[in-house]
């Protein structure tokens, strides 16, 4: 059975200190499980090469799928992940026509915010670097 092809791909590069190279892998494998149980994640994978370069990997069916999942508590917990590196990861979004990087990221959970601003809740965002 072929599989679909899928319309944003999510790929993250960071680099580690060798010492943390199995914690930080550990974390973004943590993370997996409940990634591949929402709605729309097709693949979700993360490893590391000899280089000392983890890779994590998300494919989703479609844009509200990976939008849906980028305003979500796991998606916090890859950012937390994220910030954790020894340099700033490469992030980027893969769309069929385009590639964004974290501005995506931004654009997706500011929309979030100015929601439940004009609901009248408060939400904590996430420290920047």
């Amino acid at each position: 059975m072929l599989r679909p092809i899928s319309m944003v791909r999510l790929t993250v590069s960071l680099t580690v200190l060798a010492s943390d190279v199995q914690g930080m892998l550990t974390a973004l494998r943590y993370l997996i499980g409940s990634t591949r149980l929402e709605t729309g994640c097709l693949n979700c994978s993360a490893w590391a090469d000899a280089n000392a370069i983890l890779h994590y990997e998300e494919e989703w069916a479609t844009e509200e799928d990976i939008r849906r999942h980028v305003r979500s508590a796991s998606f916090t917990s890859l950012l937390a992940v994220l910030e954790l590196a020894r340099e700033p990861p490469l992030v980027r979004f893969e769309f069929v026509k385009t590639t964004r990087g974290l501005d995506y990221v931004a654009e997706v959970r500011q929309e979030t915010l100015r929601g439940d601003s004009e609901a009248g809740v408060s939400d904590a965002r996430p420290r920047s670097r």
